[in-house]
């Protein structure tokens, strides 16, 4: 087998790692699904306020300890206060208990509460830096000394030196009162400055707060936004595969999982166009193929009936009759057929104009009077005049349809009332007759193509069930709606149409 060697210049080049760019962490974020999208957002939105309660807990630990420490700090200074007060009395005392009796324990014993007052004023320069305190313990200390240096020479003349001590103790007295109140000032300014310290960490940790629910919010909208518009799309996309719209093609951005749906739902939506496609083709080739012998089958029975191949008996000529009959039939079926494929076909090519509305209505009426003239019918029109922008002749066809609809489903003497309104820049056109209605259980499928429903008019042929799948046809191809609304007698059929003006 051959070896495989590496070039030496190759292996010594350096392996330097590629600089993410913000295009691949964006295909990177693209790359994940739905669940992991989710999960992401999840876990930056909880990062995000667990950071913040965290820096809350750092901060009130430190407010915590600094107030610790200043409680600490004013029990300390408290404490010494005293202690120096008391060790001035002891070493006044002993002082002068050596005068009078001229004992040497007595003075030792107040070199001992001099050294002790010592500890403490050290103690005490430590917790009072400030140069005013300074001054005061060095004095403190300069006036110990002067009564130390009278101690160690009373002379012969102790009340003479009882008289000089006097003045000196009196001045330390000051001087520890000096130092209390230096002592109470300093822990008011550590309390106002922990105070200080607690208010700027309380609006820290408010800021904190607050900047983390907004920013969480913000990520939470922003997630959501982008995790559902594509779950709009695909719903979209599905419900104009529903509506038999297939023309325009499914295109869904988001996590990968729901792109791949997308792409789904296009091989669906091509699938079913081609589908639709050969469905269109199949029906019109066949009912073209079943026309002529139809037509033939047709022609046969006529010159049955008029005794071209000799005299029938008369139970041949009503079996002549039931046969043109019904291949009368079968071929109007088979022309609604192809006069619903040209229809729906065509549906999505609008010449839209300006039109008066209430003009069509009339004109719509006035060419189907013969229709509902002969079954006794009244026709009320209703509104005002308003113009909209439609495909006058393909909306004529719509409510032609549901014209005859009404006229045909309406008992004898009934109203059939077309209402026009315009609102909002839509229009309604109501069409409301006074038959049976529409069975609670047809009421969904009323416009599905060649479903009849159960409730059917009393003595006439069923129809074919394309009438009202044209008229939805047409009106969606406008932008509008078409629907069935409750009535308590008759069918109450509305239409909405967008870009009306009145008149």
């Amino acid at each position: 087998m051959p070896s495989h060697t590496l070039d030496p210049a190759l292996a010594a080049a350096p392996q330097t790692e590629p600089t993410p760019s913000p295009d691949s962490a964006w295909q990177r974020l693209r790359g994940l699904s739905f669940h992991q999208c989710l999960l992401a957002a999840f876990l930056l939105i909880t990062a995000l306020l667990g950071g913040a309660a965290a820096q809350a807990m750092l901060a009130l630990e430190h407010v915590a300890v600094q107030g610790r420490q200043a409680s600490q700090d004013a029990a300390a200074l408290t404490a010494q206060g005293q202690r120096l007060a008391e060790r001035t009395v002891a070493m006044e005392r002993s002082a002068r208990q050596f005068l009078v009796l001229d004992d040497t324990s007595l003075r030792d014993r107040y070199e001992a509460a001099w050294q002790d007052a010592k500890a403490t004023q050290s103690v005490l320069a430590e917790l009072l830096p400030d140069r005013a305190s300074q001054q005061l313990l060095a004095e403190w200390a300069t006036q110990a000394d002067v009564a130390w240096e009278v101690l160690q020479n009373p002379g012969r003349a102790r009340p003479g030196a009882l008289r000089r001590l006097t003045p000196v103790f009196a001045r330390l007295h000051r001087l520890n009162e000096t130092l209390a109140e230096h002592s109470q000032q300093a822990m008011d300014r550590r309390s106002d400055a922990v105070l200080a310290e607690l208010e700027q960490q309380r609006r820290l940790i408010s800021a904190l707060v607050l900047g983390a629910i907004a920013l969480a919010v913000l990520l939470g909208f922003s997630f959501g936004h982008w995790l559902l518009r594509p779950l709009a799309h695909v719903e979209a996309a599905i419900g104009r595969l529903g509506d038999n719209r297939f023309d325009e093609p499914v295109l869904v951005r988001g996590p990968a999982d729901l792109r791949r749906l997308g792409r789904q739902l296009e091989w669906l939506r091509q699938r079913l166009a081609t589908l639709e496609s050969d469905k269109t083709r199949f029906v019109r080739h066949i009912s073209h193929e079943l026309k002529t012998p139809m037509a033939s089958i047709r022609e046969g029975a006529a010159l049955l009936r008029d005794g071209v191949a000799g005299p029938l008996t008369p139970d041949q000529t009503e079996i002549v009759r039931i046969l043109g009959d019904n291949s009368a039939a079968l071929q109007g079926q088979i022309e609604d057929l192809l006069r619903y494929q040209t229809l729906a076909s065509d549906s999505q090519q609008l010449q839209r104009r300006p039109a008066d509305l209430s003009a069509l209505l009339e004109r719509v009426v006035d060419d189907q009077r013969l229709l509902w003239q002969a079954r006794g019918l009244q026709v009320r029109v209703d509104g005002e005049p308003c113009t909209a922008l439609v495909d006058g002749e393909k909306l004529g066809v719509v409510l032609a349809n549901l014209l005859i609809n009404a006229v045909r489903f309406s008992p004898p003497g009934g109203t059939i009332t077309l209402a026009l309104e315009q609102r909002g820049g839509k229009v309604r056109i109501d069409c409301i007759d006074a038959g049976p209605g529409v069975a609670a259980e047809d009421v969904e499928r009323i416009f599905d193509p060649f479903y009849q429903g159960r409730n059917q008019a009393p003595g006439a042929r069923r129809g074919s069930g394309i009438g009202l799948s044209i008229v939805r046809e047409i009106v969606q191809a406008h932008g509008g709606s078409c629907r069935l609304l409750p009535s308590d007698r008759g069918a109450h059929f509305r239409i909405e149409l967008p870009h009306a003006t009145t008149v």
